[in-house]
């Protein structure tokens, strides 16, 4: 059977081509999401076409009733988003990485197409449904195949792009919600806002089909030669050279050894600790989430227009360039995550953003809102906020993840974490209009004591798994017998290494047989 050709590419070309063309349209559509509708919520064609989502013109009672159902309306995103979560915990397996990406991008596509075309309350609300089904099944499937076509070494600053690609879509959508407010009289002015994800979704769709699929996943369901072919293409060898032939049977020694777990297993221990792995992946998902960004990310324009006084013109410019704060966050993550590792990320991160809640809860009160000074470190901390969350918890919850699922039950694993992820998305979405209505900037001081729990909840439960292959962090969870074990054992475990690292240096370079060798290996592993 020839070489598939990949668009020509092999080797780390190919690499960076899955990144810019898959990885970076899916979640760019992901972050554009989190902010599109946002920015469109004050827009008068936007509430003339929806009155019971008006809560700019509307007042008291009206205003409070809308304000719930606005959120509701929001939040049913989510909603779509859990589901098709979930539903690749069956399919991801059964369809395979690409598949599941094409279709989910095909979803994505008709929701985007039926929210721009509403002229119907009913038809928006279906059309969020949709578009949050096909947004949830690819965010839970593209970090799996992203990691599983990955090198070990690499695999943080790889996984963790995703962030950057949604600091830059939530840039991106506020930038033409700005460019679009402008259009008035006219539904084009939210409705093209709409839209444009299609483009994205599409780029995602179609470039897929001429990537590699998961060497793993094709040797588990019994397609060897396929799996020659993109290993091959990964490693610039002939199919059926040595290398690829020993890394084949590497491969299926570990599936043997791992055997064909359920999806159920995740909900047991035994000596992997299986559940316990499956619990701190989703907590990790949830600590994303429950930090507050997206009352933040969905609810920016309205923030600065409606509880900050600024126009509507100054309140568009300031969200859309606090977005570009994201993509600087992640190139910060993108060169630090590898080098200091999770833990400290996610530790002095979760800090910062509780000081950040903090000070926004002050300079918000009513006593402070008339003076212009409580007003610029306002917005200066909403910045901060955006910049601190994308260094620790944008793109490396994902990635930490993938790297807590054991092999036989990684896309179910992934698919749960996920649906986590969408599930306190959705208490957000639902929950922030009624919230900033009722308490006000009392609201930022719930989130400023969860992030300050969040602290010793990483620093006790959390083990660090940087530079760690998956075998590695099989052994971490082997030897702990509690839930406060894997810090301590991951600690143990990096003084011994540190310790042996001469010998072990030298030892894998004569194990590995070149470094083409030793790249499959660690792909394998991650």
């Amino acid at each position: 059977m020839g070489l598939k050709p990949y668009m020509g590419l092999r080797g780390n070309a190919l690499l960076r081509a899955a990144v810019m063309l898959v990885v970076c349209p899916t979640f760019t559509c992901y972050g554009y999401n989190m902010s599109v509708a946002g920015g469109l919520l004050t827009l008068p064609a936007f509430n003339t076409q929806f009155p019971r989502m008006d809560t700019i013109t509307t007042t008291g009672a009206q205003q409070a009733e809308n304000s719930t159902i606005q959120g509701t309306v929001i939040a049913l995103y989510t909603v779509g988003g859990i589901f098709g979560a979930l539903s690749c915990v069956y399919l991801g397996d059964l369809l395979g990485r690409k598949k599941v990406i094409f279709w989910t991008n095909f979803i994505t596509i008709i929701g985007a197409i039926l929210m721009a075309t509403s002229f119907d309350f009913v038809q928006f609300i279906i059309a969020r449904l949709v578009l949050g089904l096909g947004i949830g099944g690819y965010v839970a499937t593209v970090p799996v195949w992203q990691s599983e076509i990955s090198p070990a070494h690499k695999r943080g600053s790889n996984v963790v792009t995703d962030g950057i690609f949604v600091g830059l879509g939530v840039t991106l959508a506020l930038w033409i919600d700005l460019g679009f407010y402008f259009v008035k009289g006219s539904s084009v002015s939210w409705r093209f806002p709409l839209a444009f994800q299609v483009v994205l979704s599409a780029i995602a769709m179609i470039f897929i089909t001429v990537m590699p699929e998961s060497p793993r996943w094709l040797i588990k369901t019994g397609r060897i030669d396929e799996a020659r072919e993109v290993l091959a293409a990964l490693l610039e060898l002939e199919p059926h050279c040595s290398t690829i032939t020993d890394t084949i049977h590497e491969i299926q020694t570990t599936l043997a050894v791992c055997g064909n777990t359920s999806w159920t297993a995740m909900f047991t221990n035994g000596e992997q600790r299986l559940f316990h792995r499956a619990y701190l992946a989703a907590t990790g998902q949830m600590f994303q989430q429950m930090c507050g960004v997206n009352l933040i990310t969905y609810y920016a324009t309205t923030i600065f227009e409606q509880y900050l006084g600024t126009d509507a013109v100054k309140s568009r410019i300031l969200a859309a360039a606090m977005g570009l704060m994201q993509p600087f966050g992640g190139y910060l993550a993108y060169y630090t995550i590898d080098r200091l590792g999770r833990r400290p990320l996610m530790l002095w991160s979760a800090g910062a953003m509780s000081i950040c809640m903090a000070v926004l809860a002050g300079t918000t009160s009513p006593p402070a809102k008339s003076s212009t000074a409580a007003l610029v470190i306002a917005v200066i901390a909403l910045y901060c906020f955006q910049f601190i969350f994308t260094v620790g918890y944008s793109g490396l919850t994902f990635l930490y993840a993938a790297e807590m699922a054991p092999l036989q039950v990684r896309a179910a694993v992934s698919a749960v974490s996920t649906a986590t992820v969408w599930t306190f998305n959705f208490l957000l979405a639902e929950v922030t209009p009624i919230g900033f209505a009722s308490i006000s900037n009392n609201y930022y001081i719930i989130f400023a004591v969860i992030n300050a729990l969040i602290v010793p909840s990483v620093y006790f439960f959390f083990p660090e798994t940087k530079g760690r292959s998956l075998e590695e962090i099989d052994e971490i969870f082997a030897q702990s017998k509690s839930i406060f074990d894997p810090p301590k054992v991951a600690r143990r475990m990096q003084k011994t290494l540190r310790a042996h690292q001469p010998e072990a240096a030298g030892a894998q370079d004569s194990e590995s047989g070149g470094e083409n060798n030793e790249y499959v290996k660690e792909s394998v592993k991650a």
